[in-house]
């Protein structure tokens, strides 16, 4: 499938949007639930596995918080700009 100028401008915008948010929040904190699938799937060690059994079993399982580094948003937000930049230098859909 080949992208044309709306698809790529969609895309970039789309992109710099997210950069946007990464830029504008510092934290995310998990739900539970988000917390203890991850939890599940991301167990190194023994002790940690035993550990996160018995917190999910009791419900005391502490929410997840993930800092993004600041230099995502603005690498989302480059790359949002040069797609939709890239779009505007394409022929027009139909022509």
């Amino acid at each position: 499938m080949e992208l044309n100028r709306n698809q790529f401008f969609f895309l970039g915008v789309v992109i710099v949007l997210l950069g946007a948010q990464f830029r504008m929040v510092s934290s995310y904190v998990l739900t539970q639930d988000a917390t203890r699938f991850l939890a599940e799937r991301t167990r190194s060690t023994a002790t940690e596995s035993v550990l996160v059994s018995l917190a999910s079993d009791t419900g005391n399982l502490p929410r997840k918080v993930i800092r993004p580094p600041e230099w995502l948003g603005w690498c989302l937000i480059s790359v949002g700009s040069v797609l939709i930049l890239h779009s505007l230098a394409m022929k027009k859909p139909g022509s």
